[in-house]
């Protein structure tokens, strides 16, 4: 019998064991449980059945005995379809493979030997959070004040969301933390989230740009100095290490380290204790480092530019930042939220945007991200003439066509393009269903049942 009462839900067993493909099969009776032995075979029920929990069993053939193929299923499971829920199960139980696993996407991990009651819980949980899911889903999107997230972060995005809540599961675990984006999505924000969600919140957060800072000037910015270290230096200063005692130290575009100093770093991070610049006496640290990058440190890596070892010693957790292009509506309700913000003092006659420039926001690619975004509406609020911002103010050129996407199957490839376009227009019509769908060209009844058979809110 279901859990739900209805039709049993739907759970994808990836394992090459035939006699545990069994016993997993029997133990989960209250579910619809389908075999896989290897990756294609998971990838073609994945498409056909879109199970929303998945158990996948590391050690797949050709591989059996190592991770690679397991790895490899996790991400193409993860590309087809993000939201599910994938329980990474492997004999192989470092902490490194754990990390890893939860880095690429899965939701949680389980070591073997398999422990049936103990994994069903697990397995019990993930539908339960996937059903929280969908309700938060379809309760978002009634204002910016709802639509807030990690950091004070604003997004109606799913995109954001799953950043937000990865950033969340590990704020608590002590593990360094490296962000990767491009300029101006967010990083430092979603850094300062991750300090006041950890038990450091009470403790600093300080934040250094290592790309702002000349390279002679950025050593005693991070280590402190000793009276008298050099010339000008006055008096003995605390570094910023130092200073986040406790708490959190936030490295933007830590790229831009130079390697005599990524030595230095490296070796704070292995002993946890400091030298000031000038001194001769070992100073304990307690400072959790947080960084982030918009470059390409694999390549700096190849190239000599950034130490491998540092590298691994920063990114025991890798979180990729979409950009503001790669979250579907998000443009309009951020756009919305920095003329509220400086129309106020910089022109209080503006009170909201003219539709055809609620459409250039939606459709513009923002290079520069929400910096971009924000620095746009700045100055259209300043040069609008009227109530209402209008699409010359904004000074935008046309819009760049969307990015290719890969699809779980041609239903989901509809509902997606159809989440998109009805996302868009209950952002720019402040959920005014009547607007909304006039907007998309239906009637109000057809968008009523399109939100509900999405789930998404009215």
């Amino acid at each position: 019998m279901s859990e739900s009462g209805t039709s049993p839900r739907k759970l994808l067993v990836i394992e090459d064991d035939a006699g545990l493909q069994a016993q997993l099969k029997w133990a989960y009776d209250g579910y619809q449980v389908l075999i896989a032995g290897d990756h294609d075979s998971a990838i073609n029920l994945l498409r056909a059945e879109e199970p929303e929990v998945v158990t996948l069993d590391l050690g797949l053939p050709p591989d059996p005995d190592g991770t690679r193929e397991g790895f490899r299923t996790l991400t193409a499971l993860l590309e087809l379809k993000p939201d599910t829920k994938i329980i990474v199960v492997s004999g192989h139980g470092e902490r490194a493979s754990a990390l890893t696993a939860i880095a690429n996407g899965a939701w949680d991990f389980y070591q073997k030997p398999i422990d049936i009651d103990e994994l069903g819980l697990i397995v019990r949980r993930a539908f339960h959070v996937r059903d929280l899911e969908v309700e938060n889903a379809r309760l978002a999107g009634q204002g910016a004040s709802d639509n807030r997230v990690l950091g004070g972060m604003i997004t109606g995005a799913p995109e954001m969301a799953k950043v937000a809540r990865m950033i969340e599961r590990v704020a608590n675990l002590g593990v360094s933390v490296m962000l990767l984006g491009a300029s101006g999505t967010g990083k430092e924000l979603l850094a300062r989230g991750l300090h006041e969600a950890s038990g450091r919140r009470d403790g600093a957060f300080v934040a250094i740009n290592c790309a702002a800072i000349p390279e002679n000037l950025l050593e005693s910015e991070l280590f402190g100095h000793e009276k008298g270290a050099f010339t000008g230096a006055v008096k003995t200063t605390e570094g910023k290490i130092e200073l986040a005692h406790g708490g959190t130290l936030f490295l933007d575009e830590v790229g831009d380290i130079p390697l005599p100093l990524q030595v230095k770093l490296l070796r704070f991070l292995q002993e946890r204790t400091i030298e000031r610049i000038g001194g001769r006496k070992a100073i304990a640290v307690d400072t959790r480092i947080v960084c982030a990058t918009h470059r390409d440190l694999d390549a700096m890596i190849a190239d000599g530019g950034f130490r491998d070892d540092l590298y691994y010693r920063l990114a025991e957790m890798v979180v990729k930042i979409p950009s503001l292009a790669e979250r579907p509506g998000d443009a309009v309700l951020l756009a919305r939220h920095f003329l509220h913000q400086y129309a106020p003092e910089m022109n209080p006659a503006v009170r909201g945007f003219a539709p055809d420039a609620l459409q250039a926001i939606d459709e513009a690619r923002w290079p520069g991200n929400v910096r971009e975004l924000e620095n746009r509406i700045k100055r259209a609020v300043i040069m609008a003439d009227g109530k209402l911002v209008m699409r010359e103010d904004l000074d935008m050129a046309g819009a760049d066509g969307e990015g290719d996407e890969t699809w779980l199957n041609l239903r989901s490839a509809r509902e997606a393009a159809d989440r998109v376009a009805i996302r868009r227009a209950m952002m720019q019509s402040e959920g005014n269903i009547s607007l909304a769908a006039k907007l998309l060209g239906i009637s109000r009844p057809t968008l009523y049942d399109l939100l509900k058979q999405y789930r998404m809110h009215a």
